[in-house]
């Protein structure tokens, strides 16, 4: 029997002579490698804390102690030795174990985490908790996979590193987060990993000054020695800026050396206040592919576990709207010189990648800075460029004070291009994009929209190059394109605030907002069978309407169904009943779209399924609506 079999929770690790925990660890990492090449996900931060994870659950006491993980790609490893082996092939499909930490699967998840930057704040709220009901048990904020770029790490820090609280984070440092880091930051820790001084001859010399003080006595000489012991720490210290902030450092300390790290954490754990042991490690060791490339490492579909080259898969319908974006983006580059691509660390991820090659010196990564990214943007757009952001939905959530106030206001032109919206598959909750209609409506000055198929998309982000009123929002899924690649020099902009009528029909009709246009033909197709004869509308934009055409639509049509891949709370929909009211309101309309729960990851295929959003969910509720409200049929 392998030692993983053994291992059902963290008392069984205790239970290890020390000599077996690398084994443990390398069983563990080949177990992820197997698994994931099955299931697909986010495997390279995994795989770099697979000994941090190991000594972790060795030297402290979980749940009872409280471990609180940045960024949930880190959390494979956890998953395993927290009891949920032998559930890991389920990992991100339907029913099974989530791609992130959720307090709902696990006793030992105590704080969720699918989004960086996270973890300071969160465990120290934890130590605060603690400390003001009198308990004890210790807190640990793993901090890593690139969010030391984020500006909530920064703030966590700020407030806890005088509080004198009882609180440990460790610095997991990659030097990526999906593309490699950015920034200042960033710099720092690679000079401290350049030019490594050790604590303990900082601790030495500062336990010499403090002896010597004592012996010679007197206030001014411990007033001295202070201020030589500081000077000596400032020129001595790598990690100067910790210590400066109120937390003793500890590091660098190799995090694939497992009796290094364990020692430092028992080491650690025997002190009090606030301390921050920086741990290095390699995004995506031990896999497999045979040429390094870094930013695969990050998430993978289902790959040969042996090489890491990706399975053959069935062929997509189309180009990914992704690469659509970005090579419409890049050759419009060339028709506007003032165009300036801005992303928050995901390069590949948004399609930007594919400018930032063309046009290097016109695209920005500002790391995992989204409020940041926004009003940099702005910043840009008081000088007459044309910043376009590129985020996925989910993340430019955390920017939405800086859309507001810094841009919507100011009514300055940046383009929002929000990839992953709407339902996102097996990520799930922590990544879904079904708000952003809901909370980019609410935004004044603000241009929503959304396309049916790549052209459209490159029709819109002409528009928003011609539109000079305020900010423009572009959102589409993360999923294949109807259609081939379009040519952009070959696409004209889309007229501004205009609908499309798809297909004419009769006393119903089906007002479908982008990506949702093609099941609601489909579903035109079988209601036909029925003898109903919706007319369908292909709603790009989605604030401003047509006020036009649905008020021709409500003139002639009795019934109205709107269709939309977000949430139905203050969505498409609600705005559209709203102008409708006044218009007619003998005139019935219904809203499908996302329910107002959160969504449990699956396939985006079942999850679409389960919402109603397919031809077949359209056609059914149609059929129940037409027939409680009595249309007749050819």
């Amino acid at each position: 029997m392998s030692l993983l079999e053994s291992i059902h929770g963290p008392a069984d690790i205790k239970r290890l002579p020390q000599e077996q925990l690398q084994e443990l660890a390398d069983e563990v990492r080949q177990r992820l490698i197997e698994v994931v090449s099955e299931t697909g996900g986010h495997i390279g931060a995994g795989l770099g804390v697979v000994e941090l994870t190991v000594a972790l659950l060795r030297s402290f006491d979980s749940p009872t102690d409280k471990i609180v993980w940045d960024v949930g790609h880190q959390g494979y490893p956890w998953k395993v030795l927290t009891g949920r082996n032998d559930r890991l092939p389920t990992l991100r499909r339907k029913d099974g174990l989530s791609g992130f930490l959720r307090r709902d699967e696990s006793e030992h998840d105590v704080f969720g985490a699918g989004h960086a930057g996270t973890s300071v704040s969160a465990a120290f709220g934890m130590a605060t908790a603690r400390d003001m009901k009198g308990e004890s048990f210790h807190v640990v904020a793993v901090l890593g996979d690139g969010a030391m770029t984020c500006g909530l790490p920064y703030e966590g820090l700020n407030n806890a590193g005088h509080s004198g609280r009882d609180f440990i984070i460790v610095l997991n440092d990659n030097g990526m987060s999906i593309a490699p880091n950015v920034g200042a930051m960033s710099r720092y820790l690679g000079s401290i990993i350049a030019s490594p001084v050790t604590n303990r001859l900082r601790e030495r010399i500062k336990s010499l000054i403090e002896r010597t003080s004592k012996v010679i006595g007197g206030q001014r000489t411990v007033d001295l020695a202070r201020n030589i012991e500081e000077s000596i720490k400032n020129l001595w210290s790598p990690g100067m800026l910790f210590e400066e902030l109120g937390f003793r450092y500890f590091g660098p300390i190799d995090g694939h050396d497992i009796q290094a790290v364990l020692k430092t954490l028992e080491t650690v754990k025997a002190l009090d206040g606030p301390r921050i042991i920086h741990v290095m490690t390699e995004k995506g060791k031990g896999f497999p592919l045979s040429e390094p490339h870094p930013e695969k490492f990050h998430a993978r579909n289902p790959y040969d576990p042996t090489t890491g080259v990706l399975r053959v898969v069935t062929k997509e319908a189309g180009p990914a709207w992704t690469k659509v974006f970005g090579t419409a983006l890049t050759e419009l580059a060339a028709e506007y010189p003032e165009l300036v691509a801005i992303t928050a660390a995901m390069p590949s991820g948004t399609g930007t990648d594919i400018f930032q090659h063309t046009w290097p010196e016109r695209f920005v990564d500002v790391g995992i800075a989204e409020g940041h990214a926004t009003t940099f943007a702005a910043g840009l757009a008081t000088q007459g460029m044309r910043p376009v952001v590129a985020i996925y939905s989910t993340f430019l959530q955390r920017a939405y004070d800086n859309i507001i106030h810094d841009v919507a206001i100011q009514k300055l032109p940046v383009t929002f291009c929000m990839d992953r919206a709407g339902m996102v598959g097996s990520d799930g909750q922590t990544h879904t994009g079904l708000y952003d209609i809901a909370y980019m409506l609410s935004v004044p000055n603000m241009t929503v929209t959304q396309p049916r198929d790549g052209s459209e998309l490159v029709g819109l982000l002409r528009c928003a190059m011609q539109h000079t009123e305020g900010p423009f929002s572009i959102r589409y899924p993360r999923d294949s394109t109807p259609g081939g690649m379009p040519k952009p020099a070959e696409v004209a902009a889309i007229p501004y605030g205009t609908w499309e009528i798809l297909r004419e029909g009769s006393e119903c009709a089906i007002l479908a907002v982008g990506v949702m246009c093609e099941p609601a033909l489909e579903a035109a197709d079988l209601l036909a069978a029925d003898g109903l004869k919706p007319t369908v509308v292909n709603c790009r934009f989605i604030k401003p309407m047509d006020h036009a055409m649905l008020e021709g639509i409500v003139n002639d049509h009795r019934l109205l169904l709107t269709v939309e891949d977000g949430v139905v709370v203050n969505g498409f929909g609600a705005c559209v009943a709203a102008a409708v009211e006044p218009m007619a309101s003998e005139v019935r309309l219904c809203v499908l779209g996302a329910p107002d729960r959160t969504v449990e990851h699956a396939a985006r295929a079942e999850q679409l399924e389960q919402a109603g959003l397919t031809g077949k969910g359209i056609a059914a509720k149609m059929r129940v609506l037409a027939g409680e409200g009595s249309l007749s049929t050819a």
